[in-house]
């Protein structure tokens, strides 16, 4: 199994006690890469630090929606400065959130647009991060040409009528936990519709764990468990589906 996942937070505090042997349970369980993400003050650097210490584990960086109104002047420029480190494959992640009330709306679609700029700017994909949003958010994608760099739709919540719009702009879908969950309509029924080429995998751990470890800790091992639902969706072999989305990730990220 040749597994990537590429969406995952092994810098959370709640790997504190035992990151080395989380990552390599992810090894053992068919994990050949991951991608951290790093998505404010505290968490950049930390993800820095894991990219540069393992060959497998690639960052993405950006300025979360739910930590907006933190950004301050000069952090756009940091987050620049580290795009051109060759283990910094994405910036992300990226977004709006509607759920938390951290950061007052406006500032969030402020953040946002400065991002996609400067991903245009240095020809980046984006990873975005939509919850309670996804109409703002393609009206944003669009108005700032987000469509000239593409990049991912992180763990993707939505309608199939929001999907068809995001991978007319050149994104790609990935999915998580949820569609192992029971009562996870809409996201199986995204999945089933959405093209193998556009189709990625991740975990979004320690959080969003799959069945039947919900509510425990998640970790990057159970993509596996993810790629094995999706595999059941699709109607194909879990092989298949790990070798696809690893085949796109590497694409969409210009992993070689």
């Amino acid at each position: 199994m040749n597994l990537f996942d590429t969406h995952t937070h092994l810098d959370a505090p709640q790997f504190d006690e035992d990151r080395e042997e989380t990552i390599q349970r992810a090894l053992d369980n068919g994990v050949s890469r991951m991608i951290n993400v790093g998505f404010n003050r505290d968490t950049i650097p930390s993800t820095m630090k894991l990219a540069e210490t393992y060959d497998f584990i690639y960052a993405a960086v950006g300025w979360h929606p739910q930590d907006a109104i933190t950004m301050k002047e000069g952090d756009l420029e940091w987050i620049a400065s580290l795009c051109s480190h060759e283990k910094v494959v994405a910036i992300g992640e990226i977004g709006l959130d509607y759920y938390w009330d951290t950061s007052p709306k406006e500032v969030q679609h402020h953040v946002l647009r400065q991002q996609i700029g400067l991903a245009r700017e240095l020809k980046m994909p984006i990873v975005i991060h939509n919850r309670d949003a996804h109409e703002d958010v393609v009206k944003i994608l669009r108005e700032e040409k987000a469509s000239e760099v593409g990049g991912v739709m992180h763990s993707y919540s939505g309608s199939w009528e929001t999907a068809k719009l995001c991978l007319n702009m050149g994104f790609h879908l990935s999915f998580g936990g949820p569609i192992t969950f029971k009562n996870a309509r809409q996201p199986k029924e995204v999945l089933a519709q959405v093209p193998m080429d556009r189709l990625l995998i991740e975990t979004d751990s320690p959080y969003l764990t799959p069945h039947p470890y919900r509510g425990k800790r998640n970790e990057s091992a159970n993509v596996r468990l993810v790629a094995e639902a999706a595999a059941q969706i699709k109607g194909v072999e879990v092989e298949e589906i790990a070798q696809i989305t690893t085949r796109n990730a590497m694409e969409r990220f210009g992993i070689v």
